[in-house]
């Protein structure tokens, strides 16, 4: 049983349910008749005729440095005659992404299209391709904006998914597989589905419409052609479809770009306590009839949790009315509310039902400056890793900005990497990269994490 990014599935089957259109420049599509007994048919074509050409292709290219030890050793480079330069392999990646701002040129799509990408280039509808420029993402959610260049482009309108209901109808729209823009349908089959391994916040559309390899970061559209949601994953117990893809709701997707677009990076409030999942051993001390809910274990100074009175010891069984069943549940509720947003928490506090008003307070984000710490990361900034990596016990910090004209960068450290080790010295913080770095170490080698990959980086 896999969760998969739609874009990395290795076969095609069939959608023995969904319909599909292959819709491509120059080429019409078979057409039904207009009338069958005096009947007129339903078409989606006006639809798409209208939806489809705020639809892209993305290409992205990432360049990881491949390095060997003997090749890391200077007295061996010297004694060969080896270039003190290092090697690269390039890893490509194709998907899809939907114009929602003609005027200025924005795109949504998938961070996992883009994620590490050095290069990335958008072909829009009528064939021709541009370079795009990168606005931001946001692992947690999957999401990343990019702009390309204004001028004739179409952008799809944005719907309220908040109105959506199970059973409505529902069309993907991308590129699988390379076979050009392909549209299929479906319903919705649920809605605000999270627990799902490999993503972080998560409230996912479930639909049965077919997303396939190359449609991740496509649209999920509407019946009257708006988007709904941003196509992201399949459930797949084999690797191929089985009609069960999950698409990020559009009122999401649109908080997060409006976030990116101003800030360049997605702010997120917290009530400020650390938590676990109850056990049973935990429900039986804590004297609970139900093991669900999340224990407090710390409270966090200064912290809207403190504030409003709340201990360690305390379950957390509801925020804003929504059930916690896990310390998952705590995290995920709490990353998608507003910061400064009014909350009702849910709590019992031996044996006693509480309803605990507050607010939640915005993350004050780290931020470390490579120029401080040691002179291979000048013109580095390092920020806190992403909340689903920290949640998998992942420890170290990320590369939130990097100058190009760095020697971090020409030695190949990117933007979005994570560090979780220095010289093979696990990081459990961001104190003890500070700690190790800025000893300024004679020799300063990184392991990074970048998508799937991890890998050593030697810095010279």
């Amino acid at each position: 049983m896999r969760f998969r990014p739609a874009f990395s599935l290795p076969i095609l089957l069939g959608a023995a349910v969904a319909t599909a259109l292959f819709v491509r420049a120059g080429h019409a599509p078979a057409a039904l008749p207009a009338m069958v007994d005096g009947q007129t048919l339903p078409s989606l074509a006006p639809m798409l005729e209208k939806a489809t050409p705020a639809v892209v292709n993305i290409a992205s290219k990432t360049r990881v440095a491949v390095r060997n030890p003997y090749f890391d050793d200077p007295i061996f480079r010297r004694f060969f005659g080896v270039p003190n330069m290092p090697r690269e392999r390039v890893q490509q990646s194709l998907g899809s992404g939907v114009i929602v701002d003609a005027n200025k040129g924005y795109v949504l799509t998938n961070n996992h299209v883009v994620e590490g990408a050095d290069d990335i280039s958008v072909t829009v509808a009528d064939g021709h391709t541009v370079k795009a420029k990168l606005i931001g993402t946001d692992p947690d959610t999957d999401l990343a904006v990019l702009q390309i260049p204004a001028g004739k482009l179409t952008a799809l309108p944005m719907a309220d998914s908040s109105q959506l209901r199970v059973g409505d109808f529902v069309v993907a729209i991308g590129e699988p597989f390379g076979l050009g823009q392909t549209v299929t349908s479906g319903i919705v089959s649920a809605l605000g589905r999270s627990g799902l391994r490999g993503s972080g916040y998560q409230n996912f559309i479930q639909t049965d419409a077919s997303i396939n390899p190359g449609n991740s970061g496509g649209p999920l559209v509407n019946l009257r052609g708006e988007l709904v949601g941003i196509n992201s994953m399949i459930y797949s117990p084999s690797g191929g479809n089985v009609g069960i893809g999950f698409a990020i709701p559009s009122n999401l997707a649109a908080d997060v770009m409006r976030q990116l677009i101003q800030f360049g990076e997605v702010k997120r409030g917290a009530l400020g306590v650390e938590a676990q999942d109850v056990t049973p051993q935990l429900a039986t001390l804590l004297g609970l009839d139900d093991r669900k809910g999340a224990v407090v274990t710390r409270v966090r100074t200064k912290s809207p949790a403190e504030n409003a009175g709340l201990k360690p010891g305390d379950v957390i069984v509801s925020l804003n009315g929504k059930t916690i069943g896990s310390e998952q549940d705590l995290r995920n509720i709490e990353g998608l509310t507003t910061p400064g947003a009014a909350v009702d928490v849910g709590v019992l506090r031996e044996g006693k039902a509480l309803t605990i008003n507050t607010a939640l307070k915005v993350n004050e984000a780290l931020v470390l400056k490579g120029d401080s710490l040691d002179p291979r990361l000048a013109g580095v900034q390092f920020g806190d890793i992403p909340d689903g990596l920290r949640r998998q016990g992942v420890g170290g910090v990320a590369v939130t900005r990097i100058a190009e004209s760095s020697r971090a960068f020409q030695n190949g450290l990117r933007s979005g990497d994570v560090i979780v080790a220095v010289n093979r010295r696990d990081l459990d913080s961001s104190a003890d990269f500070g700690r190790l770095v800025s000893a300024r170490p004679r020799q300063l080698m990184l392991t990074l994490l970048r998508g799937e990959d991890a890998f050593y980086l030697l810095l010279q």
